[in-house]
């Protein structure tokens, strides 16, 4: 039996086989440890854990306090040397003081420099004698070895005649005519090699308050990490208990982390700030780190998993096709970081890292939205929806009238693929994630053709054949195909292209029908080319469709853009189908509504736009305000169009 906590959830599975290799993955989702984003609002209750103290770091705060006293210990013994060195010996015993005082005259010569250094060689080798780690000491024997440099010797020389001459009564006379030229190159001199050692040895470091530094602690290799975070951009990291440790789990896009670049997953966290947080649980992280701003401090053991190199990702920008609570969802591993979004929507794919949880941001939302959120991964989306179809049918009552003994029927469903060459109904149980989209911007001279549906007696038709009528130099309709005989006033390629009907079986066959069908044993059908023909002349096409017309619209090369117009409510339809002197029956009326609602949820996905018709006039305007829109902004369409 294990057990595993997910947003709060204490799940418990079987150890034994499962039904399925969906089962199984889905258990192993669930599985995984929960995390939390350790700067977002937390709706979780607080869990305990027991807190073991970590014996790295136990070491590694002895050896500060060691390094603390003993940094005390130096000072005090460093006061006691200096009351001994020469020059507060001459100082006491002769009691004048200031720039006059003639103990400091006496040192003009070499002598006195010369003094000065063994004074200050001798305190360095009692401090460095007196220390008891190697690290301090061999710090000591660095500066031993400088000050006994004829470099520094001569500096030293330098500084100590300045300052006498600084401290006489008046400035010293130049000794030569030309000593001000001479101290001006020797300045500049001095200036460029200066600059030219800054720049060999200046080191290569992160951006201001940030930095990453690898050090040996209690024989393990420890990073001490700085992020600059400020107040208003979230850390952007998530992190899971993984029996007392605290692990980073996630780097979400957009967050100080990420930008810093020296967090990764996999990390365990030691310290923050000076806070230890191994043993600690996650919400108690989230605590720790709530009101927490400026430069974070980072004690971490690196991840000893093998970071790939980092590579440049590419946004992926999709639409979804279903509706999205994280709040409904038990199985995304940090409910708080987990973006809602609805049939329709538009989502920018940052991050693809995690198969089954991708990063995105909500179109429009990319300003006042720091973080990126967790969205299912497409092939996630798939095996779960494909689980749970395959659960539903497995629960649906068996039929009245079935023979105790008949053959059950356990045939699974078959998911259809996506085949555009045949024109039928798209089929409902077709597992609906996301599509990729692009934008596009039509040209001024080959106009989207305006592709109307909806339920009968919403004012589809009404609406095409008003726009036909007030502007009939933008608009047109496509010219059908029929195989009935021509009638004398008709005009044929203006009125209907007449055919014949092996002619118009071929083509129908071939699949260049949008759609078609029978009226008085006669074929009448809407062809693509038809379509082509409009948009050729500029026009724009505007088409009235049923739902099994989709497939081919959105298949061909058209670029249709599709308007759904959905019904007001009941009473509001009745009073719109009275002026055109219609009396529908309540379960007319009904129905209507529910048809719409079954297209929603059907074909909803591959609608552009929708339109509420609570009224003619108004339905009419927002209906040309989205046709001109066309022309003025870029509009998202399935990337497979622009290939």
């Amino acid at each position: 039996m294990t057990a595993s906590h997910m947003n709060g959830y204490v799940t418990e599975t079987d150890g034994g086989g499962g039904s399925g290799g969906g089962t199984d993955f889905l258990e192993e989702v669930v599985q995984r440890h929960r995390e939390m984003a350790v700067d977002c609002p937390s709706e979780l209750g607080a869990r305990t854990l027991p807190v073991r103290r970590s014996a790295q770091l136990e070491r590694i705060r002895q050896q500060q306090e060691d390094r603390r006293r003993r940094e005390e210990e130096g000072r005090n013994r460093q006061e006691l040397d200096l009351t001994s060195s020469m020059r507060l010996k001459k100082l006491s015993q002769n009691p004048k003081v200031g720039i006059d005082n003639p103990t400091f005259e006496q040192m003009e010569g070499p002598g006195g420099s010369i003094g000065e250094l063994e004074d200050l060689l001798m305190s360095l080798k009692q401090v460095q004698h007196s220390l008891n780690d190697s690290q301090s000491q061999d710090d000591i024997e660095l500066v031993l070895q400088l000050v006994q440099k004829p470099d520094f010797q001569k500096a030293f020389n330098i500084h100590n005649a300045v300052a006498h001459y600084m401290n006489r009564p008046s400035p010293p006379y130049p000794m030569m005519d030309h000593a001000q030229s001479l101290a001006q190159e020797a300045l500049m001199m001095a200036h460029d090699s200066v600059a030219e050692q800054e720049m060999q040895l200046e080191p290569l470091v992160p951006s201001v308050g940030q930095s990453e530094t690898l050090t040996q602690w209690g024989g393990e290799t420890v990073k001490i990490v700085r992020i600059e975070k400020a107040k208003d951009i979230p850390l952007g990291a998530t992190v899971r208990n993984d029996m007392d440790s605290v692990v980073i789990s996630r780097i979400v896009k957009g967050g100080a982390a990420e930008n810093s670049g020296l967090l990764h997953e996999g990390d365990e966290i030691l310290e923050i700030n000076g806070v230890e947080i191994r043993g600690k649980d996650v919400n108690e992280v989230f605590d720790i780190l709530a009101d927490m701003h400026g430069v974070l401090t980072f004690i971490l053991i690196p991840s000893a998993q093998i970071k790939p190199p980092p590579i440049k990702e590419t946004v992926m920008h999709v639409k979804a096709h279903f509706d999205y609570d994280p709040s409904d969802d038990p199985y995304v591993p940090c409910r708080e970081l987990g973006l809602c979004f609805q049939k329709g929507d538009i989502l920018h794919i940052i991050s693809q890292d995690d198969p089954n949880w991708w990063q995105a941001y909500r179109d429009g939302d990319e300003d006042n939205q720091p973080l990126a959120g967790l969205v299912p991964g497409k092939s996630f989306q798939q095996q779960r929806e494909a689980m749970k179809q395959t659960i539903e049918e497995d629960k649906e009552p068996e039929k009245s009238g079935k023979l105790w003994c008949a053959k059950k029927n356990k045939k699974k469903r078959k998911k259809m693929q996506y085949n555009a060459n045949k024109n039928d109904d798209f089929d409902n149980e077709e597992i609906l994630t996301y599509e990729e989209m692009a934008l596009y911007h039509q040209p001024a001279n080959r106009k989207r053709p305006i592709a109307l549906i909806g339920p009968p007696n919403c004012g589809q038709n009404e609406l095409r054949q008003r726009l036909l009528s007030s502007e009939s130099d933008r608009f047109a309709g496509a010219v059908p195909h029929t195989t009935r005989n021509r009638r004398d006033n008709e005009v044929n390629g203006r009125d209907y292209h007449f055919v014949s009907r092996q002619a118009f079986e071929m083509d129908s066959a071939a699949g260049k029908f949008i759609e078609s069908g029978e009226f008085e044993k006669n074929l009448y059908g809407t062809s693509t080319d038809s379509v082509r023909q409009v948009i050729n002349t500029g026009k724009i096409c505007l088409l009235c469709v049923h739902t099994q017309s989709l497939k081919v619209l959105r298949s061909s090369d058209l670029k249709p853009y599709i308007i759904f117009i959905a019904p007001p409510s009941q009473e509001r339809l009745r009073a719109l189908l009275a002026k055109d002197n219609k009396t529908p029956k309540p379960e007319e009326l009904r129905e209507i509504i529910e048809k719409a609602r079954e297209m929603e949820q059907n074909y909803g996905h591959l609608f552009d736009a929708a339109i509420v018709n609570t009224d003619q006039d108004k339905a009419f305007q927002e209906l040309l305000r989205l046709i001109n829109k066309l022309d003025t902004e870029p509009q998202w369409v399935p990337s497979s169009w622009l290939r």
